[in-house]
């Protein structure tokens, strides 16, 4: 059985997540240890809260180099929500320019805040539309709904690891993909069938690369 390493960035609703894995048929193991990290098959990734907060949190417990090693050297990973942001260069949340507060930069771009006049957070069920031919998505409906919870959307600097979109007041990327990265927006622990579909095609990504 595939096992998959859940990051314990003490940030996120681990158990949720944990208990979403597990229903898919997958191995899971809940760690924040480096070593472990390094070791694993498979990562995700899961992040609330303040994009600054948790990027030191990270840094904190040496995560940064782990989670980058792992996902250079190939091995399937996915982001969840925060988890996803923190791909990116850095957020508008913790300040362009604060080199405390910088993501892992694997992906080119920042998250950025929704525009004034929309209510923040944007919160509840909404579609996401892949836009390429992503093996998350396989066996769900060209419009699957997701749960979303969150102020500050991802946007990558460039459009080809841009794996899907959904509307709310503009058009904002709900997934990215580059190679064995994948990201979501939402959380798929609390979507439902959609989500644990998504999450076992994780699992056969996983899989497919033993």
């Amino acid at each position: 059985m595939s096992e998959v390493i859940i990051i314990d960035s003490s940030s996120a609703n681990i158990n949720s997540v944990y208990k979403a894995v597990k229903a898919t048929g997958l191995g899971a193991k809940v760690s924040g240890d480096p070593h472990i990290i390094r070791t694993a098959e498979a990562l995700i990734f899961p992040g609330v809260g303040s994009f600054g907060h948790v990027a030191a949190q990270i840094r904190k417990k040496g995560l940064n180099d782990p989670i980058c090693e792992a996902i250079a050297s190939g091995k399937p990973f996915l982001g969840i929500c925060l988890g996803m942001q923190l791909l990116l260069e850095g957020s508008e949340e913790a300040g362009f320019a604060d080199e405390t507060a910088a993501g892992l930069s694997i992906i080119s771009g920042f998250s950025k805040r929704f525009p004034a006049g929309l209510p923040v957070p944007h919160v509840g069920w909404n579609l996401a539309r892949p836009v390429i031919n992503s093996p998350l998505f396989t066996g769900l409906e060209a419009g699957a709904y997701f749960y979303f919870t969150h102020s500050f959307y991802a946007e990558p600097t460039d459009d080809k690891h841009v794996a899907a979109k959904t509307s709310y007041g503009l058009d904002f990327v709900s997934a990215i993909q580059s190679k064995n990265l994948f990201g979501v927006q939402f959380h798929p622990e609390k979507s439902g069938p959609a989500g644990l579909r998504l999450i076992s095609n994780f699992g056969k990504i996983v899989a497919d690369r033993q």
